[in-house]
């Protein structure tokens, strides 16, 4: 098998003028160059460099894929305790008022979760569209994992009533509503 060169010169698309001036110039790069100096290919240090920028954002796109799994399984985990714990709001003949973000919000609930949710025991979780009432340690474990989802909890205060309270005496009638 000829060379390329050979074979160019046979087909007749080089002559023997541009070959020769073509090796000469090889020879004058390869004496220039210092000996046990290694020659640096471009197209190998262009391909290499291309290699480590892919790898670079696949390693990237990876942790983006991995958070986004991270996400998906904490949203799966808050909807999971949200669902088994939910209070029933079937019979809830009052509405209970609150903010969601620049909204006022209402949903029906009974006379002891207006009560309870007031003194923290219960809390407003949001899943999604819906608002759903949860005891106060599920909405803890649901902040946890994400803040957002949990609408209303109220600082629980000492047994709810303090020694030096001075309307300690007053009983608050059952119809009032603020």
């Amino acid at each position: 098998m000829a060379s390329l060169q050979e074979q160019l010169l046979k087909a007749g698309l080089a002559d023997e003028k541009k070959a020769r001036a073509v090796k000469n110039e090889k020879r004058k790069q390869r004496k220039q160059q210092p000996k046990g100096a290694v020659v640096v290919n471009e197209t190998e240090e262009r391909a290499r460099q291309a290699r480590q920028e892919k790898a670079e954002r696949d390693r990237q796109l990876n942790l983006e894929r991995k958070q986004e799994a991270e996400k998906k399984a904490i949203q799966a985990q808050i909807r999971q305790l949200i669902e088994t714990n939910r209070l029933d709001r079937s019979r809830g003949e009052t509405s209970y008022q609150f903010v969601d973000g620049k909204k006022i919000k209402k949903i029906p609930v009974d006379d002891t979760m207006v009560d309870q949710l007031s003194r923290g025991r219960l809390a407003v979780v949001r899943q999604g569209e819906n608002y759903d009432i949860v005891p106060e340690k599920v909405a803890r474990k649901i902040m946890e994992r994400d803040a957002a989802a949990v609408i209303v909890l109220h600082d629980r205060k000492q047994d709810d009533a303090g020694e030096d309270d001075p309307y300690a005496g007053y009983e608050i009638p059952d119809d009032l509503m603020w």
